[in-house]
């Protein structure tokens, strides 16, 4: 019994290390990833269970032995590591919020009182953080917006009431351009941009191996094509589109932004608007031919997951940078809101520093940038007490630029829809 206490407690404490300070390096990044993201985020869940673990076993056991001190000294370190986590996490929403105002400015949300009025309350989001669901909100599944069968198809979500010429935003899924799918990303920020009265899709796309670069960016470009003649139907606004994703998604959706109407990306729908009105990639990739000189940036490059995605007669530097945001920035790039954790194991966050302040450069509206201090990898993944305040950052940042772009209604209300 008290082995298997100490023997808990040690891997809490590890795990709470590990969250404090991932693992260097490649051959651990995936490791202190799916260990640091968990840990950090599921935090108050943590600290809660270890603290009743280790009550429970002293009321039992006492401190007789020295398995029963290490085992409570163990708890008492993981204790302490999981509170300094978690008062990291809340530093988040003043993080976001300082690099708002810095770059929008501190009245930045006069334009719409929709701004400080978030939808959905808090306490039920973090009680159980993987029960994602607004009654308020309907979710319309797999419509197709192109040929590609499964991997053709979005969900819509908007609010019951079905609002009229609503703003839309597109939410493209992470998985190293190889895994994934619409139901797994991007809820809590669906949810609650909806619940707002904002129309959200969340799209699939072809996965590498067996698409190749640039089929993946084709087909969002397809789904976007698709949202721009269908999206009133379920009370969008066709004239405002804002984009967003994470990781693999957040390259894609940079890519989306920073290549509006390039024809060579729209193959047989070259007429079609495929400009966004704002964009807002989470821990995206931004250097695809390590032009930024960033080590994990160069191991990545020189990896088998690029052969994957750009095919395996792929030249570089040339095809590499054609799939690369940090070749494609533009002076008429959208409004974007660029999102990284300094814990981030799987892309450096030097790599959005240097985006970013490339970016701002070239670009002629604003780049909000929020480096958020111990957030992880897919740190938004499900409600915590992170991501809640992120998302609400995120929510007045999309409200700012729909109320900024003259030409985009503020959200209605027409008659009810069954919902799904």
């Amino acid at each position: 019994m008290t082995r298997g206490f100490v023997l808990r407690q040690a891997v809490g404490a590890a795990l709470a290390a590990n969250a404090l300070r991932p693992l260097p390096g490649a051959p651990t990044s995936v490791v202190a990833f799916f260990s640091g993201w968990l840990t950090t985020e599921l935090a108050p869940h943590l600290l809660a269970v270890t603290a009743a673990d280790a009550a429970q076993h002293a009321a039992r056991h006492g401190t007789r032995t020295r398995s029963d001190r290490v085992g409570l000294a163990l708890a008492a370190a993981s204790a302490a590591g999981l509170a300094a986590v978690i008062a990291t996490g809340r530093g988040a929403g003043a993080e976001a919020e300082s690099a708002l105002v810095e770059t929008l400015g501190e009245n930045y949300t006069d334009r719409d009182t929709a701004i400080d009025h978030p939808g959905r309350p808090v306490w039920r989001q973090l009680l159980n953080p993987f029960w994602m669901r607004n009654k308020a909100v309907t979710r319309v599944r797999n419509l197709a917006y192109g040929p590609g069968g499964r991997r053709a198809r979005l969900d819509i979500y908007h609010r019951q009431d079905l609002p009229s010429k609503s703003p839309v935003l597109l939410q493209i899924h992470g998985g190293g351009w190889v895994i994934g799918n619409k139901d797994q990303q991007g809820l809590p920020l669906m949810l609650e941009m909806a619940s707002r009265g904002w129309v959200c899709a969340a799209v699939n796309y072809p996965l590498s191996p067996k698409a190749k670069w640039p089929e993946h960016l084709i087909a969002i470009k397809q789904a976007l094509a698709w949202l721009r003649e269908h999206v009133a139907e379920y009370g969008g606004n066709p004239d405002f589109i804002a984009v967003t994703g994470g990781s693999a998604g957040g390259h894609l959706a940079a890519m989306v932004g920073l290549t509006a109407n390039d024809g060579r990306l729209q193959p047989g729908f070259e007429d079609v608007d495929t400009s966004v009105q704002a964009c807002v990639p989470y821990y995206g990739v931004y250097d695809f031919a390590g032009d930024t000189g960033i080590k994990a940036v160069l191991q990545r490059v020189h990896s088998g997951l690029m052969p994957m995605v750009l095919g395996k007669n792929a030249t570089f530097p040339d095809d590499y940078r054609a799939a690369s945001p940090l070749a494609h920035l533009r002076a008429d790039a959208p409004p974007f809101f660029v999102i990284h954790g300094t814990s981030d194991s799987l892309i450096p966050v030097a790599e959005a520093r240097i985006f970013v302040d490339e970016l701002r450069q070239v670009s002629g509206n604003p780049v909000v940038y929020a480096e958020l201090k111990g957030a992880q990898h897919a740190f938004d993944v499900f409600p915590s007490i992170r991501s809640i305040s992120v998302t609400q950052a995120v929510g007045r940042f999309l409200e700012w630029s729909r109320s900024a772009t003259t030409d985009a209604p503020a959200a209605g209300t027409a008659a009810g829809t069954e919902s799904a």
